[in-house]
């Protein structure tokens, strides 16, 4: 123990003898009497009452402490209870080791999550590539999807205006076959002029009803 860690030890000492007797339990909590005799901080504190308690000066008891020894601690004392220190981390293995026991260190842990992480890349990079791919006939699908739309409609809108046509072609003739049935005629009689420009009329508009425009 250092001189600091002495006089803070021997302060708080002093302090607990000031409220009870030898056998006594201290009423208050050990960080009240830190603060009354000014120690830095909780640490302090807590060193100082296991400093006493190790030279039997203080123990726990009924969750405070029992005041055992009012002597103040000297310099060379010994510790009277001596601290059973926690085995190393190496002497530890080695003792599994010897026996029989598997251990497992953290490099195997740090090298076990490295390997999964690489494996964890790999899949996600095949899962983005298998995406791209999809999205890539995906669109290609909508693109033949709406060409074949557009030429459907081209299609429909041509087939409607043959339609209006072959209509129109046909009153045409009906037209035609009524004018040269409404009078009676002899086979080798002449067509005249009238007659003859109402025919070549409908024929010709006939004609280009029924081809496309250029």
């Amino acid at each position: 123990m250092n001189e600091e860690s002495l006089r803070r030890a021997n302060a708080f000492l002093a302090a607990v003898a000031e409220r009870v007797e030898v056998g006594g339990i201290l009423p208050v909590t050990p960080a009240e009497v830190g603060r009354e005799i000014g120690m830095p901080d909780a640490l302090s504190t807590a060193r100082a009452v296991r400093a006493l308690i190790a030279r039997r000066r203080l123990e726990a008891a009924e969750g405070s402490y029992r005041l055992l020894d009012a002597r103040p601690v000297a310099a060379d004392e010994p510790e009277a209870i001596t601290r059973r220190g926690r085995p190393r981390g190496p002497r530890r293995r080695r003792a599994e080791a010897g026996r029989g026991e598997a251990t497992t260190t953290y490099s195997d842990f740090g090298r076990a999550v490295v390997d999964r992480l690489i494996d964890l890349g790999r899949e996600v990079a095949q899962l983005r590539a298998s995406l791209r791919t999809a999205r890539e006939e995906s669109r290609e699908a909508q693109i033949a999807r709406d060409e074949a739309e557009r030429r459907a409609r081209s299609l429909t809108e041509r087939v409607r205006e043959l339609e209006t046509r072959a209509e129109m072609a046909e009153s045409n003739l009906r037209t035609l076959l009524a004018s040269a049935r409404s009078g009676p005629r002899r086979p080798d009689a002449a067509v005249s002029d009238t007659e003859m420009e109402a025919i070549l009329g409908v024929l010709k508009g006939d004609r280009d009803t029924s081809s496309p425009p250029a």
